[in-house]
């Protein structure tokens, strides 16, 4: 917002106050003031002139040879070159010994043999935003209305000697979107009154509810709309000093009427529309939007509306999306002679649907979405209408027409004071508090000895609570003047929770093991949501309202792709040799269209690809294989202190023949993970080598996880190995076998691993021999041959008796 200090200066005396105090003092209470411009950029000298005589240049086509009184009682000769200068016209002349922004100084000169004694400007030599003026304004020179004083200084004319305080509001404080609330603001601050403008309305004519009728289809989307009807309009440029402060709050002028309705809007903060009452019928109405009705609005877009979409209709007809902009086919025009001027509360959240669907934001859209001052709805409805009958010349017909639902009420809150000073660490006495409240224009009673009963005006909707009342007496009381104390009560350690420590321990093995974090979009194309569909296949991607484009119009259902898409980009790079894991966040929802909240999961990638080492001196390069991502795997499941089954498996995207399924052994029949090679048609696809990919759901594993750092003494006596190989069918996987020698071999046994696979001669074609290493310790003594060969022999009969597994020999 804003902030005109001369505007300001209307509504309370901001005298002995410069703006760089005055910035100063809104921030320390609570607004931060982010710019202080200075309409006026360096200009001196420059007075009201009027062109009594226009000549051609004897000698240059394009040039023109005035005669200026500037009220001097001696006319100037100028040379002036705008196309648009004439006699008749009051125009800003620099005369000499003037200065223009830049330091540019106006001297005597000779423009192609000619005297010249000055320079008739334009709006941009002034240092004005040219912009902003009038459409007819912005080119040549600026001429200004018959009826300006002659000789006044420029700066006075166009409200150059102003300085524009920018106010970055926060959402709750959508009461200062106004300059009467700005002023309530200062008033408070600078502890001085507030002056409002007076309203000495006439109305004349007949009955405004005979000219028009005015229903509100559901109130909970407007709680109040009222029309005033005026008749007899002349259409023309506002007043310069009305057109001075709009183009101080970053306003263009358009007319006398639009330009009203505006400065109304930014003097109260309620947004007002003018409808040509000729075009828009007697039957006003609010309704939401039928499906496939359309409305061209005033920027001359066609808008396809819909049944989220509120609406003002003429005889039944759309006129305009309510508070967010008016129809064409009602403006305001230069033909415009009755006028139906509407103000009215709308549903801020309505106005927000509308203007995010249609992309349209506008002054008026972004102060309902606040929600405005019920209260200010009539009064700046009169504001306007006197204004047009002052400046425009109309008349203003007898009465509001209006519909409305409940009463106006101010809210009343209790505030304690000793609740207040033992929030705030201070000793505020309650004759302090009071005179606070008195300078924010609160009324303020007592309901006990220790009591305040406040009454908040409408305006302040953002306070709702005694704590709001707490933060508004802290802020006028000064922040700076709350004393420093020591923070007193119990404190609580910071420490990670356990979904972040166990994403924590996760990111900390894979780094350690040599991958690298990738971080890679949240949106993806809708393809790459049905391929890998391990975790979605009863479920739908969420659809993007506004997606960047195609390759990012919905939000992802699993990593792999995206990080198929990294290892691509890499490898065009010749940077082939990839190890990559993401952490990050899927999303999965239950139905076609979204209606409620989606599925948000915590999900584990990585991917493989490449050499396993560069060839450096003493290691062989050789490429990754499943065994390498099982191991990664491995590794992480181990940190975390988890035990998993793998089975063999073909989820969708991966080699049939080479990929598996993770299992919890806590929950065996619930899959949290899968792994292996990628389909040989994806590879091609993507243009890699043979690559691997895992993806692990990590919220399934949060509850089982146990990433605390557990510690074991080093074994102090010697173990004993020995290796077994048996026959097993074709089929039988060998994880399956190392669990059974687990369980058979008793505590003795350290740790068992498979060493060799073998299928060939002297061994049935239906049949495989399977080549296990057992190391067996005891951590307090030396183990006897007996002991071991004990637990050898366990272990033969349990696989004997469980897989009928025969002994190689």
């Amino acid at each position: 917002m804003k902030v005109s200090t001369q505007w300001l200066s209307e509504y309370v005396s901001i005298e002995g106050v410069t703006p760089e105090q005055l910035a100063e003092k809104i921030t320390r209470s609570g607004i931060e003031i982010d710019e202080i411009e200075q309409r006026n950029q360096g200009v001196t000298g420059v007075v009201v002139g009027y062109v009594k005589h226009k000549e051609k240049h004897p000698d240059a086509d394009k040039l023109n040879v005035c005669t200026v009184d500037v009220g001097t009682g001696e006319d100037l000769q100028i040379v002036c070159g705008a196309k648009n200068v004439d006699a008749g016209q009051k125009v800003p002349v620099a005369v000499v010994g003037a200065v223009l922004p830049g330091n540019f100084k106006i001297k005597n000169a000779k423009l192609r043999g000619v005297a010249s004694q000055g320079m008739i400007c334009s709006a941009s030599e002034l240092g004005m935003n040219d912009k902003l003026l009038p459409k007819d304004q912005q080119e040549g020179i600026l001429v200004l209305p018959e009826n300006t004083e002659l000789g006044l200084p420029i700066t006075q004319v166009l409200g150059l000697d102003d300085a524009v305080l920018e106010f970055d509001l926060t959402p709750n404080r959508s009461d200062c979107l106004s300059m009467i609330g700005a002023a309530y603001e200062t008033a408070a601050i600078l502890g001085r009154e507030v002056k409002l403008p007076s309203i000495d309305l006439i109305e004349s004519g007949s009955a405004a509810s005979e000219k028009v009728s005015v229903s509100i289809e559901d109130e909970s989307l407007c709680s109040h709309y009222a029309i005033r009807y005026i008749s007899d309009v002349k259409i023309g440029p506002s007043p310069q000093w009305m057109q001075n402060r709009l183009m101080a709050a970053g306003v263009r002028p358009t007319n006398n009427v639009v330009d009203i309705t505006n400065y109304v809007m930014l003097e109260c903060g309620q947004p007002l529309h003018a409808f040509d009452a000729d075009k828009l019928g007697s039957q006003i109405g609010v309704r939401a939007a039928r499906e496939g009705e359309v409305l061209t609005t005033l920027d001359g877009q066609e808008r396809k509306l819909d049944p989220s979409m509120l609406l003002i209709t003429g005889n039944d007809t759309p006129a305009a999306l309510a508070g967010v902009m008016g129809g064409l086919a009602t403006e305001v025009t230069d033909a415009t002679v009755n006028i139906a001027l509407e103000s009215a509360k709308f549903s801020g959240s309505s106005v927000r649907k509308t203007s995010r669907k249609l992309g349209l934001r506008s002054e008026a859209s972004l102060r309902f979405e606040k929600e405005v001052d019920p209260s200010a709805v009539i009064a700046a409805l009169d504001r306007a209408a006197l204004l047009l009958s002052r400046h425009a010349s109309g008349s203003v017909q007898h009465g509001v027409v209006e519909q409305r639902s409940g009463q106006i009420q101010e809210q009343k809150i209790t505030l304690s004071l000793s609740k207040l000073n033992r929030y705030l660490g201070t000793d505020i006495s309650m004759l302090e508090v009071k005179a606070i409240f008195a300078r924010l224009n609160f009324k303020c009673g007592d309901s006990a000895q220790d009591q305040l009963e406040i009454q908040v005006p409408t305006r302040r909707g953002d306070i709702m609570h005694d704590v709001d009342l707490i933060e508004e007496v802290a802020r006028i009381h000064g922040y700076d003047q709350i004393p420093t104390t020591v923070i007193e009560g119990p404190t609580t350690p910071g420490a990670y929770s356990k979904s972040q420590a166990v994403r924590y321990a996760v990111r900390r093995r894979l780094t350690s093991g040599g991958f690298h974090e990738a971080i890679t979009y949240s949106f993806t194309r809708p393809e790459n949501t049905q391929v890998f569909t391990a975790f979605s296949a009863d479920s739908h991607a969420v659809p993007l309202a506004m997606p960047m484009s195609e390759d990012r119009s919905v939000l992802r259902t699993t990593l792999v792709p995206l990080l198929l898409e990294s290892a691509q980009y890499n490898r065009n790079r010749k940077n082939s040799d990839l190890s990559f894991f993401e952490i990050g966040k899927v999303f999965h929802a239950s139905e076609q269209k979204v209606t409620i909240q989606p599925i948000e999961r915590m999900m584990l990638g990585l991917l493989l690809t490449g050499n396993r080492n560069d060839g450096t001196v003493g290691a062989a390069s050789r490429k990754v294989d499943f065994f390498d991502l099982k191991g990664a795997v491995e590794s992480v499941l181990e940190e975390l202190g988890l035990s998993v089954e793998f089975r063999a498996d073909a989820p969708d995207g991966f080699h049939p023949g080479r990929s598996a399924s993770l299992y919890l052994k806590q929950a065996p029949s619930q899959r949290i993970g899968v792994l292996g090679q990628l389909h040989p048609q994806l590879q091609r696809d993507y243009d890699l080598d043979d690559t691997y990919a895992a993806e692990l759901c990590l919220d399934e594993l949060y509850s089982y996880a146990a990433p605390e750092i557990e510690y074991r003494d080093l074994p102090r006596y010697p173990s004993a190995q020995r290796d077994i190989a048996v026959v097993v069918d074709l089929s039988l996987e060998a994880g399956k076998l190392i669990e059974v020698v687990r369980q058979s071999a008793g505590e003795l046994l350290q740790d068992v691993n498979v060493f060799d696979v073998y299928t060939g001669d002297r061994v049935a074609s239906d049949k495989k021999s399977v080549a296990l290493a057992l190391t067996y310790r005891h951590a307090e003594r030396t183990l006897t041959d007996e002991e071991v060969a004990t637990a050898q022999q366990q272990v033969v009969q349990a696989l004997e008796e469980n897989f009928a597994a025969e002994l190689r020999k």
